[in-house]
């Protein structure tokens, strides 16, 4: 197996068993025997090992014991099908390094309970994903080590936090792969590496370990997928084996609906940064698709208070702090606090100079869930940028940057996506536009508490309207 190319972009799509089938398609190969797990298993593991050297995406590799797997039971969405784990989060017998030097993890004894239920779908784990130190930064970037790359034109990057993940989908090593989202970490790869990545509401799928610690549960679990309907029947999967009852059930999705939808446009980010020319466009030529398509869009003001921005860059810098003061007993006993990158030892140390401000920041921040279902009264869902903008050269967002640097052009590019961590709301990234570096460019669309139905709905038609671009193209 070798890498593919196109000028620019690197890729693993060829004719064997995995072929450019997305998860659906070829969980439904397997099902009617078409297709062994062995051999699809063996055709995966050939991509990750063609494309690691260039991508730089695979944290912890498990081939031998995904070649030794018991086979999954033929019920299951997606048995057979491999994927990748991203490395924060907990699966029997891998060990979990959070992307950073400071911890030397262990084999885990046992899986978290949201890997129980996505391992539930009948998935083949090929191993661990990367990601960046503690999913803080937008870029999957290290200090002494390789950064991921992005398919689409590797001197780019691509994304974070779960940037490795979206690597691997988007070079065709697996058709979909986990990943999490604590301001972004699922649809910012998604951007970057032109994939689909919904964010799902607060509460639809089980926690992860981290999230049930937190003074305001950010972070959400969730998959990077080349098409709508795989991370449609990933949900609606899920809630086969858990289905909350705060929320209304997503259910089967599998067309766009049927009705015209009163959906409104943000351009420009709370803090007031102006969106650049090229991602504009692509938010703006998604606005006329959609009214081309019969739906309502008009400008709505951002959803939250102006406080917003500064209020979500202190619980960021509120996380830096707790794994630092934290990390030994929560994340990993070899966990070293002196050998943290440069970012995370400047948002700790941010943190400490605004700490007096925690309180009330805390009370904002719980009070967006009531601003955002306050603005979105009347409107199905909300279009905006995923990103301020487009996807920057490695490098960039390195953690070796100077922190005030660094932290001002995070500001800059992350200014979109806190908004649905904080509040709750469902959010999805969808690849609307290209650049003129070949990159993806993504747009976000918004909806209401529960209603990850009706972002299934749009996304759907978006997707029949024009098709995504292909890396192979």
């Amino acid at each position: 197996m070798t890498a593919q190319q196109t000028p620019k972009s690197l890729h693993a799509f060829s004719d064997d068993a995995l072929a450019d089938h997305d998860a659906t398609a070829l969980a439904e190969q397997l099902r009617r025997g078409e297709l062994s797990i062995d051999e699809v298993t063996a055709a995966a593991i050939a991509r990750a090992e063609a494309m690691e050297p260039l991508i730089h995406a695979i944290a912890t590799s498990d081939f031998a014991s995904a070649r030794q797997q018991k086979p999954p039971l033929p019920d299951r969405c997606f048995a057979g099908v491999p994927t990748f784990i991203k490395d924060n989060t907990d699966i029997t017998g891998l060990p979990t390094g959070h992307g950073s030097g400071a911890i030397h993890g262990r084999p885990a004894r046992t899986s978290c309970k949201f890997m129980q239920q996505f391992m539930a779908q009948g998935f083949v784990c090929l191993g661990k994903s990367k990601l960046p130190e503690f999913g803080f930064n937008a870029t999957t970037e290290y200090e002494h080590d390789q950064p991921t790359r992005n398919p689409w034109n590797p001197d780019y990057s691509a994304g974070a936090s779960s940037g490795g993940a979206a690597a691997l989908v988007a070079a065709g090593v697996v058709p979909m792969a986990h990943a999490n989202d604590g301001g972004g970490s699922i649809r910012i790869p998604a951007a970057c590496c032109g994939l689909i990545g919904l964010k799902p509401s607060r509460g639809r799928l089980v926690d992860g370990h981290a999230a049930k610690s937190l003074p305001i549960n950010v972070i959400v679990e969730g998959v990077l997928t080349r098409s709508v309907r795989d991370t449609a029947n990933f949900f609606a999967a899920a809630e086969h084996h858990y289905q909350t009852k705060r929320l209304p059930a997503i259910g089967s999705v599998t067309a766009p609906a049927a009705r015209c939808m009163k959906i409104g446009v943000i351009l420009d980010s709370v803090n007031g940064h102006k969106t650049d020319a090229e991602t504009r466009v692509s938010v703006e030529n998604t606005a006329l698709r959609l009214a081309d398509l019969g739906h309502h869009l008009e400008a709505m003001p951002m959803p939250v208070a102006d406080s917003f921005p500064d209020d979500f860059a202190l619980y960021w810098s509120m996380l830096a702090f707790a794994v630092r003061t934290t990390g030994n007993r929560t994340m990993d006993t070899s966990f070293s606090k002196h050998q943290v990158d440069g970012l995370t030892l400047g948002l700790d140390r941010r943190f400490k100079r605004r700490v007096v401000h925690l309180p009330a920041a805390l009370w904002r921040l719980r009070r967006s869930y009531h601003d955002y279902a306050h603005a979105m009264a009347g409107y199905d869902a909300v279009l905006m940028p995923v990103l301020g903008h487009t996807t920057p050269e490695i490098g960039f967002l390195c953690p070796t940057v100077d922190f005030d640097t660094l932290f001002d052009r995070l500001t800059h590019y992350a200014c979109f996506t806190p908004l649905a961590n904080a509040t709750g709301a469902p959010a999805i990234s969808l690849p609307m536009g290209t650049s003129r570096n070949n990159l993806p460019i993504g747009v976000q669309l918004m909806a209401n508490h529960g209603r990850e139905r009706t972002l299934l709905e749009l996304a759907f038609e978006l997707e029949q309207a024009a098709p995504w671009r292909k890396i192979t193209a």
